[in-house]
């Protein structure tokens, strides 16, 4: 059995973007936990943050994540927030490799600051949210990863390259 490729990272630092050209290149199938969460909850996340906020939201992050351990040779992309709870990585942890996409708080803004569907950055300022939340975030991201791959100023097919290059060498 193929081990997953399992992307984390901060909102746009390409985990979808990467991880859908990944799996075409690597012959895998491709998960996204965010996906699984809208479809479990019959509602957009944006409609399931209104309804029941940010706890149930990880509730349902938490059931999708152990699904994830039955998967086999698929690339999955996680939420932004998946690394807040541990038992989460616990989960992600046995089901495969873990990629941390790394990006500077610039560059994601850069990347996310015209779409609409991000409801923890509907605030004032949304590139001094990134960086808090990057900052808050940035120990448990470290310490869930396999390998770090920092996403600022590169191709999509050279992450790719970098991402192959750690995974068939593992």
């Amino acid at each position: 059995m193929k081990k997953n490729i399992i992307l984390t990272g901060y909102m746009g630092s390409g985990k979808s973007t990467i991880g859908h050209s990944l799996a075409r290149e690597m012959k895998m199938n491709f998960i996204d936990t965010d996906e699984l969460i809208v479809q479990k909850a019959g509602m957009t996340i944006n409609e399931i943050f209104k309804k029941y906020g940010e706890k149930k939201f990880r509730e349902i992050e938490t059931e999708v994540t152990k699904d994830m351990l039955k998967k086999s040779n698929s690339v999955i992309s996680t939420g932004g927030g998946i690394v807040l709870k541990d038992e989460n990585m616990k989960y992600l942890q046995r089901s495969g490799v873990i990629f941390l996409l790394w990006a500077s708080a610039e560059t994601i803004y850069d990347r996310i600051k015209n779409s609409g569907n991000r409801p923890l950055l509907k605030v004032e300022n949304p590139q001094k949210k990134i960086e808090s939340m990057l900052e808050e975030r940035k120990e448990k991201y470290q310490k869930s990863k396999d390998y770090e791959i920092i996403t600022d100023q590169k191709s999509i097919y050279g992450i790719i390259l970098e991402i192959k290059k750690l995974y068939l060498n593992k």
